[in-house]
């Protein structure tokens, strides 16, 4: 009997439906909706994400990142998927279960960001439960873990709504635009109750 997924190159996860959304792999189709989407979004993202590099919103760094989610994905160290609104597939934000760890951890961390466009409109909340039980399901994860700035009082809410319980304080935990910051720690574990 296989105790853990083995790490043969795995198919891209298919889609994933949720409440009014869609999750799937990023395409360079995704491009122009993508660039357009992050550049209208700078000034409400760069707080909450790591500094951008200055190629960040050309097609050929979309290319490369588009290899570099390949390569996470047959070496099962993360999975990406864009957010899109289920009743026209307008492209709303993204999200990542990364950090994979195998072996006696089974965990990864999700991380998220939605366009300034569609903030508080649900979309985000519909996403993480959507995914969720899929990272427990299909990935075999038995632990989702999630961090935010304690002033991203949206995150935070969004977390708590969608079943993810606070574990702690970390200091100086992630270089957010340029400046190490303290984060509030999150999981939900595979048997815990759903938000």
């Amino acid at each position: 009997m296989a105790l853990f997924r083995t790490l043969s190159a795995p198919e891209p996860l298919p889609p994933i439906a949720g409440e009014g959304v869609v999750l799937r792999g990023p395409q360079m189709a995704d491009f122009p909706a993508w660039a357009e989407l992050r550049e209208a979004s700078r000034r409400f993202l760069t707080p909450w994400e790591p500094t951008w590099p200055a190629d960040d919103l050309t097609r050929p760094a979309f290319r490369q990142r588009l290899r570099r989610y390949a390569e996470d994905m047959r070496t099962d160290q993360a999975y990406p998927f864009f957010l899109f609104r289920a009743e026209d597939n307008a492209l709303v934000g993204g999200l990542a279960l990364a950090n994979i760890r195998r072996g006696v951890a089974q965990a990864g961390s999700l991380g998220y960001w939605v366009g300034a466009p569609y903030i508080r409109r649900g979309y985000m909340t519909a996403a993480v439960r959507a995914l969720v039980p899929a990272a427990f399901e299909v990935l075999r994860l038995h632990r989702v873990e999630a961090a935010c700035i304690p002033t991203n009082l949206a995150s935070v809410r969004l977390l708590e709504k969608t079943g993810f319980r606070r574990e702690g304080y970390a200091r100086s935990y992630l270089c957010i635009n340029g400046t190490w910051q303290d984060h509030l720690l999150y999981a939900q574990l595979q048997g815990d109750p759903r938000g």
